[in-house]
This record gives structure tokens, C-alpha cells and sequence, in this order.
């Protein structure tokens, strides 16, 4: 069964290692633009007053992402900057996508990503966001397929609005829905 999770969650979570020193919480998912796979993640200290520390950890040196805290071996895991955050933002693609309009490649506006669904397993991707839609109700929807990244919007393939949940429980269901669909039609994907 495949797990699914919101960005969202992920933030702020502790970053500790197996001997149980605290270095840090999460501050940010760095996505790589082109696969959708976790790139990284940029690190803030814990605490009220606590700022960003500048320091980031790459996927390929996490020891586990579990539901209550980022695990690494040591704190050599760390990065000595955020060096690999700030290039993914600079690709074709990367940056920020809170606040980014969901179109169809048809041209129907499906709404504004507050939240980015995240597959967990050995390379988590992003299967998908959660969005205001224009009665401001938050749903959830799956992309797979030709999916188009930019600072102003996301692509999706026009199938994509008819396949929604209301909550991580049924997202699954309207993510493999819509893969079933593109796998029988693929011009839709298109």
C-alpha cells in the first residue's frame, strides 16, 4: 500500500541523529523539478527565535523519514550550505509552487497549490497537490503523466479535473484512477 503525506507535514519536523543529537527541523522541500523526486531539504534550528541555518541535507543521506522525525546517521550528513537548494531554484521549473494556478493543458483553471502530496516510499515524488478551487474548497489532485512545472502555473493533462479527493484517504484511489485512464487513452496525457 502506498503512503502519502502533505509537504506541509514534513515541515518543521526534527532532524535527529541515530545517536539522538538534535540538529535542526525541516524548513523546506527542495523538489527536483524534472523528476518531481525530494532533492534535499533546507534545515532551520529549533526553537521560538531559531532562524534558517543555512545547511541542507540531501534525500540520498537520509536514514528514514518517519512520522515524527527526519533521521540521519550524523550530523557530517549535513551539507556545509544550502548550495543544492538554491540551484534546484534556478532550473527550469524550480522555485516555490504555493500559491501557482493548476491548468489543464485545455486551458481550465483547477485551482491554486497551497499544498504539495507527497508519495512516500525509497525516492518520495510529488504525486500530486492540494488546491483552493474557485468555491475556496481544498481538494486534492493526483498528477502523473506530462506535468509542466513553472513559476507562474502547473500543467496537467486535461483528465486530471475529474479525479479529486477531499482528503489522503481517498487520494490514492484518484491518483490510480487517473493513471488507469492515461495508460488506456495516452493522447489525453498529452
Amino acid at each position: 500500500m502506498t503512503a502519502y503525506m502533505r509537504a506541509s507535514a514534513i515541515t518543521k519536523k526534527p532532524v535527529v541523529t541515530l545517536a539522538g543529537e538534535d540538529l535542526g527541523q525541516v524548513k523546506d522541500l527542495v523538489f527536483d523539478p524534472s523528476t518531481g523526486s525530494i532533492r534535499c531539504f533546507t534545515l532551520a534550528g529549533r526553537g521560538l527565535l531559531a532562524g534558517p541555518l543555512h545547511r541542507a541535507l540531501l534525500w540520498e543521506k537520509v536514514h528514514a523519514l518517519g512520522a515524527h522525525a527526519v533521521m540521519v546517521r550524523d550530523e557530517s550528513t549535513l551539507e556545509e550550505d544550502d548550495t543544492a537548494a538554491r540551484s534546484a531554484a534556478k532550473e527550469p521549473g524550480g522555485g516555490n509552487v504555493l500559491g501557482v494556478a493548476v491548468m489543464t493543458r485545455g486551458g481550465a483553471r483547477l485551482g491554486t497549490v497551497t499544498d504539495a502530496i507527497v508519495e512516500m516510499g525509497r525516492t518520495p515524488v510529488v504525486a500530486g497537490y492540494e488546491i483552493e478551487n474557485a468555491e475556496h474548497r481544498r481538494v486534492l489532485v493526483p498528477v502523473t503523466g506530462p506535468v509542466t512545472v513553472s513559476g507562474e502555473r502547473v500543467l496537467v493533462p486535461d483528465a486530471t479535473a475529474q479525479y479529486s479527493a477531499g482528503d489522503l484517504g481517498g487520494f490514492g484511489a484518484a491518483a490510480e484512477s487517473l493513471r488507469n485512464r492515461l495508460q488506456h487513452d495516452p493522447q489525453e496525457g498529452d
